[in-house]
């Protein structure tokens, strides 16, 4: 039976992924969290009253924040460990803008705790994998037409991005330097159950029910929205697993890199105009919005993010279940549990 340290478990994706995991293995979780803005222990416990007791049994919540070492006492509360999944990020792109040195610590300083925590492993038993949780964004804007693969150039367009890019290449470097076992993961924008009010879907299924007016980002002429690939957190910890329990074969490119990048996709596009619609329709409601030039006037939110997912559809994974679907699932479970979408 495998060990699997989480790190920000309590956070929207990594909870996802633990729901996902504890119904699909007999694998054994440790959570490891800080529990700040992002991190609801009541995710935890929302999922746990899902499962059987057999399964609340194979998760351990244990409190750390990364910023510093993963010291002996916190070795111990973790024990052994097969693989280490590091979704624990700041990711609230303004915050990075006003704060970027958090950023830097929780993102880059964070990241290096985790790494050297995996080389300790490794050198004690062997790890059997790292995975590097990384975004769409390092890569940047993307013009229309254009759909980044792995390999990629970056650019990095604000503090998060940046710190993002600054983590992934530590991952690279420990794979490179200490032959750890490590994957890197980018992922555009996901969503579902029990992800923060503020987040752009959440808030349009409450200002819709409610009658409000939705704010949709746009261009400069206020007529082009901007859009992404959005993708259900449930897709994402299918992918995850994908990964886990498939041997891969890497071939050796771009001047003999070892690390293997893997981009997690959903299957559709959409703008952000054609969502705001698609949420008001499964609500039965009228769709009140104004488009608003944020990008220019704020540096540091691009209008269009977008990445190839071919890679891991020719390995054999994909969204299985429609996105407009996936978006009518999240809205009828949030009006159903509506405290998850009050701030």
């Amino acid at each position: 039976m495998k060990r699997v340290l989480i790190t920000g478990g309590a956070g929207f994706i990594a909870h996802h992924l633990i729901y996902f995991l504890l119904n699909k293995t007999d694998w054994t979780i440790i959570s490891l969290d800080r529990l700040d803005y992002s991190g609801n222990l009541n995710r935890l416990d929302n999922i746990l009253s899902k499962l059987t007791d057999t399964q609340k049994s194979r998760i351990k919540v244990v409190y750390h924040d990364l910023k510093s070492e993963i010291n002996p006492w916190i070795k111990k509360e973790i024990g052994d460990i097969d693989i280490i999944l590091h979704l624990a990020a700041g990711s609230h792109v303004d915050r990075s803008i006003d704060y970027p040195m958090e950023f830097v610590l929780d993102n880059v300083v964070g990241t290096a705790n985790i790494l050297d925590y995996a080389r300790y492993i490794n050198d004690k038993k062997g790890l059997e994998r790292f995975i590097y949780f990384s975004t769409d964004e390092v890569f940047g804007p993307a013009p229309a037409g254009i759909d980044y693969k792995e390999n990629d150039r970056y650019n990095s367009t604000n503090p998060y991005s940046a710190t993002k890019a600054g983590g992934e290449e530590l991952a690279v470097a420990y794979e490179n330097t200490y032959g750890l076992p490590v994957y890197v993961t980018h992922t555009m924008n996901v969503f579902g159950e029990r992800q923060h009010p503020e987040k752009f879907i959440p808030m349009c299924i409450k200002k819709i029910r409610d009658g409000e007016t939705v704010t949709i980002h746009s261009d400069k002429t206020r007529k082009i929205p901007g859009s992404r690939h959005y993708i259900h957190a449930e897709d994402v910890a299918e992918a995850i697993y994908f990964l886990l329990i498939n041997n891969i074969d890497h071939n050796l490119d771009f001047g003999g890199a070892k690390c293997p990048k893997f981009n997690i996709v959903g299957s559709e596009e959409l703008n952000n105009l054609e969502l705001a619609k698609i949420i008001a329709t499964s609500q039965g409601k009228e769709l009140k919005y104004k488009m608003v030039d944020f990008h220019s006037s704020r540096p540091g939110h691009d209008l269009r993010y977008s990445l190839s997912g071919e890679k891991m559809k020719k390995l054999g994974w994909e969204p299985s279940i429609k996105l407009t679907d996936r978006i009518k699932q999240v809205v009828n479970w949030s009006l159903e549990n509506q405290n998850w979408i009050e701030l």
